[in-house]
């Protein structure tokens, strides 16, 4: 939902997909193309996959200001809403001056994103925002590992690994783990002791559609590192009689 504004200045949540740049849409190419600013959630552009992507369609991303803003990686509630608020005011300057902006997000704006926080509080403000969706993730993941994620009545639940996962083990369906790389070695034996109970479907991919990507099955014992975009999909395994 979009907010009405006096002014022309407005701020695109911009989705780029998860890593292969050919899966960008075009609408995000374009808009891109359109900014005056780009808004990177990180300490240097070279270190944003979001950016590393773009940059591979969008021929004069580096003719933009492009502006890097570290978000705060903490628990503490009130730290992060004086964090947001202090980013969500550096980009109101922007669109104050009638400037188009473009937040760059991997995969969707919508999921688990940091977009998320400045988009409701511009909103409040009474500023312009608009999202361009992107192809998230786990999609990407499921396409590449050759497996559908849901059919007929099946529920798919997608939950951040960076909270609590105990209890999750009994939603029904496909659960999609999402950021699992720093929990991964928690997540894994969580899901070893379910395990012990029924049959398992696991799939693991990390930086996926990327150079680096990789793609494991089953709840390996190799050395898996601890990448930030790891993804780890489970479904109860259907045993054939």
């Amino acid at each position: 939902m979009n907010s009405k504004s006096d002014n022309t200045g407005i701020l695109y949540g911009i989705g780029v997909g998860p890593g292969d740049f050919e899966l960008m849409t075009l609408k995000a190419v374009r808009i891109i193309g359109e900014c005056d600013v780009l808004i990177l959630p990180t300490e240097t552009k070279e270190n944003c996959h979001a950016y590393n992507i773009a940059k591979e369609t969008v021929e004069n991303i580096d003719d933009k200001d492009i502006i890097c803003k570290r978000f705060l990686m903490t628990k503490d509630e009130k730290l992060l809403e004086e964090s947001h608020r202090q980013i969500a005011g550096d980009i109101e300057k922007y669109l104050d001056e009638d400037k188009k902006v473009g937040f760059l997000t991997i995969g969707d704006p919508s999921i688990y994103s940091t977009f998320a926080y400045v988009q409701e509080i511009l909103l409040e403000r009474g500023k312009r925002v608009e999202t361009v969706s992107g192809i998230p993730s786990f999609c990407a993941a499921a396409a590449r590992i050759g497996i559908s994620l849901s059919s007929g009545s099946d529920e798919i639940h997608v939950i951040s690994a960076n909270h609590d996962i105990k209890g999750t083990s009994q939603y029904q369906g496909t659960r999609i783990y999402m950021k699992s790389g720093r929990k991964l070695k928690e997540l894994i034996a969580y899901l070893k002791e379910e395990e012990k109970f029924r049959e398992l479907d696991v799939y693991i991919v990390a930086n996926c559609g990327m150079e680096n990507e990789r793609v494991w099955h089953g709840l390996t014992d190799e050395s898996i590192p601890s990448e930030y975009l790891t993804i780890v999909i489970v479904k109860e395994k259907i045993i054939n009689f």
